[in-house]
């Protein structure tokens, strides 16, 4: 698996997620769409029907990947990985930024993160670049090598699984509410362990882990996300910058509590520092992982 896990994750570094080669969370994404249709229509109690198909849909996804282990391991690792897809999409927001094209940023945001994008300024495009970084980096990159530590490829997958069900149903409108509850908080507690491990690895790598871990335990509970608030906080601390504050969504405000302390302005050089804290931190725990494993 020790061997595996390098092809896999050194492929992921060179080559990210080709556009050509087919992605197995598209093709999980295409068939979740269909498969609700089919729950939905089966006349039971929402919750009950969501239950029903969070259990159908990861049990499906991980029993795929595990018929095909061994010989199939380092293409399920270079494709479940998504360490140098994340800072991919955070680059082409900065280069923006350095040509002048602020319209170009706000749209290249726009495609990484939630919140409405149009009127954002240069400090608020800074701001949710490194905010959906720092939480990538737990859920794209150490989640799935914890899950892969845990119990291998399949365990990988299903942990992609319930992440992509929550990306697609976890939500708490009203066609959601229900039928993604079960979505929704399964990926909270799959989630769990990997956002604290994750900042605790950033306050390991980061050049002040006093100040990092102080931003962690003042700062990320107070976040409503059970989660999130954890890497991004490690983050803020250790970029000494503030996170957290007002964003729209669908032109609805949502406030959130800030993370960290405004030590230095939001800047295209602390976010130049983000992206090499984001390598840093997944080469620490990709370490970790090739020393323990067999």
């Amino acid at each position: 698996m020790r061997r595996d896990l390098l092809l896999g994750a050194g492929l992921d570094l060179l080559f990210g997620d080709p556009r050509w080669l087919p992605h197995p969370v598209r093709g999980f994404g295409w068939a979740v769409t269909r498969l609700e249709r089919i729950f939905r229509a089966a006349g039971l109690p929402l919750r009950l029907a969501g239950a029903l198909f969070w259990v159908t849909a990861v049990s499906a996804a991980t029993w795929l990947v595990w018929l095909t282990q061994p010989w199939a391991n380092v293409y399920w690792i270079f494709s479940l990985l998504a360490l140098r897809d994340l800072d991919n999409e955070a680059s082409l927001v900065a280069s923006a930024l350095r040509r002048g094209d602020l319209n170009g940023a706000r749209e290249k945001l726009s495609w990484i993160v939630g919140r409405d994008t149009a009127h954002l300024h240069e400090p608020e495009i800074l701001r949710a670049a490194i905010e959906t970084v720092a939480e990538n980096l737990s859920d794209g990159v150490i989640a799935p090598l914890f899950y892969l530590g845990l119990a291998g490829p399949a365990g990988m997958a299903a942990y992609k699984a319930v992440n992509t069900l929550d990306s697609m149903v976890g939500y708490r409108n009203d066609r959601y509410r229900d039928f993604g509850w079960a979505s929704a908080r399964a990926d909270d507690i799959a989630n769990w362990a990997p956002a604290r491990l994750s900042a605790i690895l950033v306050c390991l790598v980061s050049g002040h882990p006093i100040r990092s871990l102080r931003a962690v335990l003042r700062d990320a509970a107070r976040q409503p996300s059970p989660n999130s608030g954890y890497p991004e906080a490690a983050f803020a601390g250790a970029l000494g910058v503030r996170l957290g504050g007002l964003n729209h969504y669908q032109g609805v405000p949502s406030e959130k509590p800030f993370l960290g302390d405004p030590l230095a302005p939001l800047s295209l050089d602390v976010f130049r520092t983000a992206r090499r804290l984001l390598y840093a931190t997944a080469l620490l725990f990709l370490g970790i992982l090739v020393l323990v494993m067999g």
